[in-house]
This record gives structure tokens, sequence and C-alpha cells, in this order.
């Protein structure tokens, strides 16, 4: 899992006033895994479109959204560790390119923005939403894997 539960659970309160508990999280955990893969392999295209044998900082496409969102989540003033999110991430097809030391520490500010912006995503798809359930959640992230 990329997060402990507690954790988990008040980002999501914190992010979007919603309450979500530890049947989520493991989904949740799946969907951060993926998408933030999906991130790096855009990030090693750029990387190679630019000549360059490493995956840095910029090469990520962050969009304006995604950077307020890890704005968003700096001011939570919450930590994720790098370790479980590395960990998370074997589990998939290696890159080609290594990541600067600088991306691979950014990648648990990244988690946290994205769960920033997911739960703002389900508030925003449903305004009166106070506990998930599963179909809140499909459709959150089919709408994720349209613009990510």
């Amino acid at each position: 899992m990329l997060m402990q539960v507690a954790e988990f659970e008040r980002l999501f309160r914190q992010a979007a006033s919603l309450d979500v508990d530890k049947n989520d999280l493991k989904r949740l955990s799946d969907f951060l895994r993926d998408r933030l893969y999906d991130l790096l392999v855009v990030a090693e295209r750029n990387a190679k479109y630019n000549g360059r044998d490493i995956i840095s900082e910029p090469d990520l496409p962050l969009t304006r959204g995604l950077q307020e969102s890890l704005q968003a989540f700096r001011r939570l003033d919450t930590r994720l560790a790098l370790t479980p999110v590395l960990e998370s991430m074997a589990a998939l097809p290696p890159l080609d390119l290594e990541m600067a030391e600088e991306v691979r520490a950014l990648l648990p500010e990244l988690a946290g923005a994205l769960v920033v912006a997911y739960a703002k995503v389900l508030k925003e798809l449903d305004p009166a939403l106070k506990n998930p359930e599963p179909a809140h959640h499909e459709r959150a992230e089919r709408i994720f894997r349209l613009l990510l």
C-alpha cells in the first residue's frame, strides 16, 4: 500500500471533506501507482525527445491543475514515505531511463497531489457526497484515465 489507512482517511477529509475507509485504500493505491507510472512513461518520452538519458523534473507532464493540487497537498503539511511508492511501482514494467534523484524524491508528493485531485473530482461529481461508493470511484478513475 502506498500509505497507511489513517493518512489516507485524513487526506480525503482535509482535501474534500470525504469519509473513506480501509476498503477504499487498495483501490486508491492501485489507482495512484498506475497514474504515477503513466506520468513517468510520458516523462521518459519527453527526456528521450530532449536527448537526455535520465528523467528530470521538467520532463514530468505536470498540468496547471496537477501543480495546484501539488501545492494544496504541500499546504496540508503531510509527508508520505518514498519506499511504499517505489515498492508499489516495482510490479510494473521497468522504464528504459532512470529517474533523477529530484524526481524520485518528488514521487510521494505527486502521489499526495493525485489524492487531493482525486478527492476533489469525487466532490465535483457529487457535491453532497460524504462516503464514496464504488460507482463514485469508477467515475473518477475513468475521468483520470482520460486526462492522464
